[in-house]
């Protein structure tokens, strides 16, 4: 059984509840009429913290359903790049402290504390997003996992850039992990990710919870 002793466990994932586009939670069941409780839930596929599949572009027939289990967790590397403004434009020159570090098979965060906006106009359509350089440059190196906090990692008010950066990272075979939060908890460079999506059939993606584990220095 695994264990996280020593470890400090960081939550990352966006809670969904109604009046968030996207999501609606009705009431099923309740114990004063059923026995027990009960919702039903009607959620948009990218919605919250999620993950992408590459059928969602259809850059593959892959489905969330069908990308393996062993890719959910693994070692990351935690990029602070709370610093940058909005609408900034990624480069692989942010990522230099940790390109001669990263192995190939290892995932990426990049802090920007954009989650801190949501709630906002500008946590849609002024996001930090990913040039086709930096798309290019992890396909290279091999990442595993990429986590955002924007809810992408391109422009969505530009289908061209979206386009192109979701094509460059899916066929890469990088999962995306989207609408991340509490970045700006993490003190260690470099964590344990977990992101499990929901196990959707055919599914172009789905909500996800993630965590992070960090070591506990004392």
């Amino acid at each position: 059984m695994f264990s996280a002793k020593g470890k400090k466990t960081i939550d990352v994932t966006r809670s969904l509840e109604n009046g968030m586009n996207g999501v609606q939670i009705d009431i099923a069941k309740t114990v004063a009429n059923d026995g027990w409780n009960a919702t039903t839930l009607h959620l948009y596929s990218h919605i919250g913290t999620h993950m992408d599949a590459p059928f969602h572009f259809e850059v593959a027939e892959q489905t969330i359903d069908e990308i393996s289990a062993e890719r959910f967790i693994s070692e990351a590397w935690l990029v602070n790049l709370s610093h940058l403004p909005a609408k900034a434009l990624i480069e692989p020159l942010h990522l230099a402290g940790i390109e001669h570090k990263f192995k190939q098979g290892d995932s990426i965060l990049l802090r920007t504390d954009w989650s801190k906006t949501f709630g906002t106009d500008v946590y849609r359509n002024d996001l930090p997003r990913i040039s086709a350089d930096l798309a290019h440059w992890m396909g290279e190196k091999g990442v595993n996992i990429l986590g955002v906090e924007p809810p992408s990692v391109a422009d969505v008010n530009n289908l061209p850039e979206v386009t192109e950066i979701h094509t460059i990272l899916m066929q890469n075979d990088i999962v995306i992990v989207e609408g991340l939060v509490n970045l700006d908890q993490i003190t260690a460079e470099k964590v344990t990710l977990i992101a499990m999506p929901l196990k959707i059939k055919n599914g172009d993606g789905a909500p996800a919870r993630v965590i992070v584990l960090e070591e506990i220095t004392e």
